[in-house]
């Protein structure tokens, strides 16, 4: 057993048996001589070491953490910006589409032909307050017959380009 023990630790090989017996009776002994061997020294020395670079490295870690915390924060509101952007973009996309709704063929034409109802409405309104007017109400000479006609024509002639405009419309000649 012995000779074990001095194949696997030969730097105990100048001790004699008795520093050996003395070496496991007294803890402080074993403790001087243990601390002294090379692998225990190589392995205190590698463990200064990690130590040393866990240090630095903790060290720079901590330089960094302050602008990592600002880049967190610049990040975090760039990315609330963007989100808030793309809620506006929704609002601005579907603003347009109302808008854009309102220049459809179909909606245009759609104008055209209430446009046109109401348009020969009123020129019915015109023509019937004209022949509802009593010739007491008003005098009736030629000045107002004359007014009433070109009224009337203008309103007409409005409606009927309306219709041809529609009629046009609807065989597919407007693009």
């Amino acid at each position: 057993m012995a000779s074990q023990l001095l194949t696997d630790f030969p730097e105990l090989s100048h001790l004699t048996r008795e520093d050996l017996e003395d070496l496991l009776a007294d803890p402080q002994y074993f403790q001087a001589i243990f601390h002294n061997l090379p692998q225990v020294k190589a392995l205190y020395q590698a463990q200064t070491e990690l130590a040393l670079a866990n240090e630095s490295i903790a060290n720079n870690n901590l330089t960094l953490q302050e602008p990592l915390y600002q880049l967190r924060s610049e990040t975090k509101d760039a990315f609330d910006d963007a989100k808030n952007l793309e809620a506006r973009w929704k609002e601005v996309e579907r603003e347009q589409k109302e808008v854009y709704q309102r220049f459809t063929p179909q909606f245009l034409l759609m104008r055209l032909k209430h446009a046109t109802t109401a348009q020969d409405d009123h020129s019915e309104v015109v023509a019937s307050s004209f022949v509802q007017a009593s010739p007491s109400d008003s005098s009736s000479n030629g000045k107002d017959i004359d007014d009433f006609v070109k009224e009337f024509r203008e309103l007409r002639k409005t409606y009927h380009k309306r219709v041809m405009w529609g009629d046009r419309w609807s065989a597919g000649q407007v693009q």
